[in-house]
């Protein structure tokens, strides 16, 4: 088929398409160049958007929390590590399978509807249950045709978990993302301190091993910078190099409190960023340094982070806040452009999770995610800059069409593979569920 607009937003050379167009077979963008040309070379084939569309890659969300999905919209006046204690740390031991599933299903909805066509996530819990949880991520993945970085946040200082059985964790995971058409597997870690050290080197020892990447918080807030520096004497992110976590590629969500020690490691040793500026506002952390971080060739991504801290699950929020932030940081217009923080959601962001041979751009030989934002909507009914017109203007109510693979996963407003009906109907029961077993009743008025 071929996919036109009056913007192709390419996040690779052209930047911009002026009416142009790609065509996609066999789920791979097979060539791209002006509609006129191609149009006339494929003339019997259907076509995908209008004359006024805009047309970007599919975003990539670089940092989540599925299994904060059923938690989202509470405990808004706590700061990090008392909102951890005081939500995370309770769901955390009652999460179970069903609640994975659903609430993937849940927030995945949410993200494809702002135009996610990646998520990188990293499923925070205590298995305790027979039945391990993780695996539920990955089949609500494949069922909305929503591509997974997933991930496994083991920690054993607060649960007391065995090392073993939190490792085992790992593997069920990995095996399920092994067998999934379109999630693969990285190992989780959810802070250095959240780790003891054995299971910190048996972390690292599964990456090196199995060859896997890594994913964990790093330097999110002033107290774990200060926690680690008396503990060993080292910032976090120096620990963490200094152990050899960073010998296979990591991603590093926050990376607020850092220092030029620490951001030369980052760059040298390319360590991928994930910045979450919603949720850093919410549990009041701090603002990442990324104008800086990028000068010195870090990449640095987008997240949405969990449903508990962000609260929605809206990409198009975040890349809207993440320009304004670094603004207001610096009190400088030029700060951050929409240009640039285009391309943080789309190929940077590839390239913090180490896809971008074939995500992330709409190039040849690239695979087919892209989405169609709609050009006859009021908010993009004048383009003066296309990027800006993203960056700062569209919302969920702009992105008309979602494609993953070649294959449309949302139209007409709507997800094509699941019943949203049905999983909000579900969620709804798995919610209160989670809430009465976690004892969040305090925090929570949700009940039968």
């Amino acid at each position: 088929m071929l996919v036109r607009g009056k913007y192709i937003l390419t996040s690779a050379e052209p930047e911009e398409i002026f009416d142009g167009a790609f065509r996609v077979k066999d789920g791979v963008i097979s060539e791209i160049g002006k509609w006129e040309e191609l149009n006339s070379k494929f003339p019997e084939e259907p076509v995908s958007g209008k004359k006024n569309d805009i047309i970007i890659p599919g975003l990539i969300n670089v940092h989540g929390h599925f299994s904060e999905s059923l938690i989202t919209g509470i405990a808004e006046q706590y700061t990090l590590w008392e909102w951890i204690q005081a939500l995370v740390g309770r769901a955390a031991p009652v999460l179970d399978y069903e609640m994975a599933y659903f609430g993937t299903l849940l927030s995945g909805i949410q993200m494809i509807q702002s135009g996610v066509t990646l998520v990188n996530d990293m499923f925070v819990y205590d298995p305790f249950h027979s039945k391990n949880a993780t695996p539920g991520v990955v089949k609500a993945l494949e069922e909305l045709r929503l591509r997974g970085v997933v991930s496994f946040g083991a920690g054993d200082i607060r649960s007391g978990i065995s090392i073993k059985k939190l490792l085992k964790e790992h593997e069920v995971l990995a095996d399920a993302a092994e067998n999934s058409k379109l999630c693969t597997f990285s190992v989780g870690i959810a802070a250095v301190r959240v780790q003891s050290p054995k299971l910190f080197d048996e972390s690292i020892n599964f990456c090196k091993n199995g060859n896997f990447s890594a994913h964990i918080h790093l330097q999110e807030i002033r107290e774990e910078v200060t926690a680690v520096r008396n503990d060993e004497g080292l910032t976090p992110i120096q620990y963490c190099s200094k152990k050899g976590l960073f010998d296979n590629p990591t991603v590093a969500a926050h990376c607020v409190w850092i220092d030029g020690d620490d951001t030369r490691i980052l760059s040298e040793q390319s360590v991928g960023v994930a910045h979450n500026p919603i949720s850093n506002m919410i549990l009041a952390s701090g603002i990442c340094p990324v104008a800086e971080l990028r000068s010195l060739g870090v990449n640095v991504g987008i997240g949405i982070d969990g449903a508990g801290s962000n609260d929605s699950q809206d990409m198009l929020q975040s890349i809207k806040i993440t320009p304004l932030l670094q603004r207001v940081k610096k009190l400088q217009a030029t700060a951050l452009s929409s240009r640039d923080t285009f391309h943080m959601a789309t190929i940077e962001g590839a390239k913090v999770l180490g896809v971008e041979k074939y995500l992330g751009s709409l190039e040849v030989g690239k695979r087919a995610d892209f989405v169609i934002l709609d050009g006859d909507s009021p908010v993009l009914a004048n383009i003066h800059d296309p990027f800006q017109a993203v960056v700062y203007c569209a919302g969920k109510t702009e992105v008309k069409e979602v494609w993953v693979d070649g294959e449309n996963i949302f139209k007409d407003g709507k997800v094509t593979n699941v019943s949203t009906y049905e999983v909000v109907k579900h969620s709804k029961s798995q919610a209160v569920k989670l809430v009465e077993a976690a004892g969040l009743s305090n925090l929570s008025t949700l009940k039968n």
